[in-house]
């Protein structure tokens, strides 16, 4: 066993691999860039090795000085987390050239699967059932729409060595062919350093569905289930869960076996993963094999009990596996969303800053429910524009999948992120709604349910009464705060008011109230003048961002953001702001004018921090509805703004290469 390892990533995936090296009683070596210096790996791991600028391919990516920082320490082996150097096959052959060993599959499978062409021509000659398509290299847009007109449409265009989303684009005609095929070699020049593309057929109402794999250095591969990851925005995973709700005992066997299948076919040795598209039929099709560790990971320990770095980390070591495929057991279910630093309310646009509040729900294992959450972060950690916007990965296990989703909500609803714009909210939509309930999932399932983009989720009667009441009880808790203040003028001395009026959004709910103690808080409540007879109950103190109670039998967990008298509260997606009032303010505040927003048509807003790639228009030109305006690229991803109507440019006010502000002023409209 290895005395030293080096980890060459960053974020979340970097602790990850340290806590298991701590573990195992292995020492680890971090790498950073200058926009990592005080980052939590670095301050996790036992040395750290600076390694270049904050642009990962200044960093992150540079070979020779991950290599360095190896030699420096001492490091016998490296383990390259994903995405980064994970599956350059340059990086193992340079390691092996090194005398370090790589904690991954040989160069020889990296090669052999990590390319998705070649993969999917491996994955054909082993058995394996394979999409159709055109994997041959593309050069020409004529020849993208060609080849996608010949295979028929909708197709999906693909980066060869794309990954996480980047490099992909679905086309359903001549045009889309055309300008998908510029867009995915773009993002694929600037993700990968290689831009080829090539092109398959897209299955109507996918459903992504891989194998997790597990071989050793002799000759021993395992599979150990599955993991569904339908629910995708842009091609990015955004919830994953293992198992997955459509497979059946057969079907699963199926898919493992040809996993294994084509594994063993090209000497594979180490965790993997092959991906499936999966009709509702539970037919299935070669999606291509990943060659390093995935994101979505936990769900699959969570089920098996299994330590899936620890296990790379052994057969890196030349250990056999300790199980055989019929020690496999699949144990509950698990699920995970992912935290990302973006506006779900902004077309999901990039959000970087400082976390000035960063508190996940504390990580726990009772009553049969696990908590966990795979962080990179800390309160004051610096989201940067450099890397991906990932914060944690939240994961809950329960014997039931019914369970594991009610984990979640109460999780997300516990998860307090300030500083920055985060999709929390929508991760609690995700997971509250009824199509997720019936797991009837496809890779459209967000742009089915949310088709104008998310707007926040809409509250049943019922949650709105228990917003409403979680508003009163915290508006009781500090007006007794208050009174208990020395030197008041006029303390209501326990008198309180019977009849409240809570405002959530435009819509107002009448409350009686009785106040039978205050810390902790015992009040009982009624609606529309009835008798106060519902008990509510919480230990909450102003201050406090997460209000966690009783509404009557029922445990209710909101966060709350105090902005002068009004309450910003968020529960389960629905994002409300609450005013509570007596029954004579209320009266006056409903005659009172309503502030309106400004005016912002004229001008195009820069919707995320980020780069300028292009401007497409000069100043004058007349410009139709649709017609692209200008490319900004913001957390490598290239996002091109297009006129909403007819217009004229009157000022170009941005150019080529600007680095701009959220709402930055890009161009002006006559």
């Amino acid at each position: 066993m290895f005395d030293k390892i080096l980890i060459a990533n960053r974020g979340e995936i970097a602790c990850r691999i340290i806590r298991t090296a701590r573990r195992m009683g292995i020492g680890t070596v971090a790498v950073f860039s200058d926009a990592d210096r005080d980052a939590l790996h670095v301050e996790m791991a036992d040395e750290a090795v600076h390694i270049g600028p904050a642009p990962a391919a200044q960093s992150y990516l540079v070979i020779d000085a991950i290599v360095a920082a190896a030699r420096q320490t001492g490091a016998q082996a490296i383990h390259p987390g994903y995405g980064f150097l994970s599956e350059r096959t340059a990086f193992a052959e340079a390691l092996a050239a090194a005398g370090i060993v790589f904690i991954g599959p040989n160069a020889a499978a990296i090669a052999a699967m990590g390319d998705k062409i070649e993969s999917k021509k491996a994955a054909a000659a082993a058995g394996v059932s394979t999409v159709p398509g055109h994997l041959g290299v593309i050069e020409t847009e004529d020849e993208a729409a060609r080849i996608a007109a010949e295979i028929g449409y909708p197709v999906m265009i693909k980066a060869s060595a794309g990954g996480g989303g980047k490099g992909m684009r679905i086309a359903r005609d001549d045009a889309s062919a055309r300008e998908g095929f510029r867009m995915a070699r773009s993002e694929a020049r600037s993700s990968f350093g290689d831009d080829r593309v090539f092109i398959e057929k897209f299955i109507v109402e996918p459903r992504h569905i891989e194998i997790q794999l597990l071989a050793d250095k002799h000759g021993n591969a395992v599979y150990l289930g599955e993991r569904e990851c339908s629910i995708q925005r842009r091609n990015q995973k955004v919830i994953e869960e293992a198992p997955s709700p459509l497979l059946d005992a057969a079907t699963r066997r199926a898919m493992g076996e040809q996993a294994v299948a084509l594994a063993r076919a090209v000497g594979y040795d180490s965790a993997g993963t092959v991906e499936f598209v999966a009709g509702q039929d539970k037919s299935f099709f070669f999606l291509e094999m990943n060659t390093r560790l995935q994101v979505e990971h936990p769900v699959t320990e969570l089920v098996t009990g299994l330590d899936l770095v620890e296990q790379m980390i052994r057969v890196a070591a030349g250990e056999k596996l300790s199980f055989t495929q019929a020690d496999v057991r699949l144990d509950g279910w698990a699920i995970e969303s992912r935290v990302y630093a973006e506006d779900p309310y902004r077309e999901f646009l990039p959000s970087i800053g400082r976390l000035t509040r960063y508190q996940p729900p504390a990580e726990r294992k009772e009553g049969g429910v696990t908590v966990r959450n795979d962080t990179g972060v800390v309160e004051g950690s610096e989201i940067s524009i450099y890397y991906d916007p990932m914060i944690a990965k939240l994961c809950t296990h329960a014997p039931t999948r019914e369970a594991a989703t009610a984990a979640m909500g109460e999780a997300l609803d516990a998860f307090v992120i300030d500083g920055i714009q985060h999709n929390i909210p929508f991760l609690s939509a995700l997971v509250s709604h009824p199509r997720w309930a019936e797991g009837r999932l496809s890779t459209a399932f967000i742009a089915d349910e949310f088709p104008e983009g998310f707007k926040g989720a809409v509250a049943t009667p019922a949650e709105m009464r228990k917003l409403a009441v979680a508003a009163l009880a915290m508006e009781i808790v500090r007006k007794d705060r208050l009174d208990r203040l020395p030197g008041r003028l006029a303390p209501h001395g326990r008198r309180w008011r019977r009849d409240w009026v809570v405002k959530l959004g435009r819509e107002e709910i009448a409350i009686s109230a009785e106040v039978d103690a205050v810390a902790p808080l015992s009040v009982r409540v009624g609606f529309d003048g009835a008798d106060p007879t519902l008990e509510v109950r919480s230990s909450w103190r102003p201050g406090e961002p997460v209000w966690v109670g009783a509404v009557g039998d029922d445990a209710f967990t909101v966060q709350v953001r105090r902005s002068g008298t009004s309450d910003r509260l968020v529960h389960r997606g629905v994002d409300v702001v609450a005013r509570v009032l007596g029954t004579r303010v209320a009266e006056l505040d409903r005659v009172m004018p309503e502030k309106r927003v400004a005016d912002t048509s004229k001008f195009l807003l820069c919707p995320m921090p980020g780069l300028v790639v292009s401007i497409a228009v000069t100043e004058g030109q007349q410009v139709k509805a649709g017609e692209t305006l200008a490319i900004v690229e913001a957390m490598k991803m290239e996002n091109v703004l297009r006129a909403e109507r007819d217009l004229t440019v009157a000022e170009v006010k941005a150019k080529p290469g600007d680095s701009l502000a959220v709402d930055a002023v890009i161009m002006r409209f006559a």
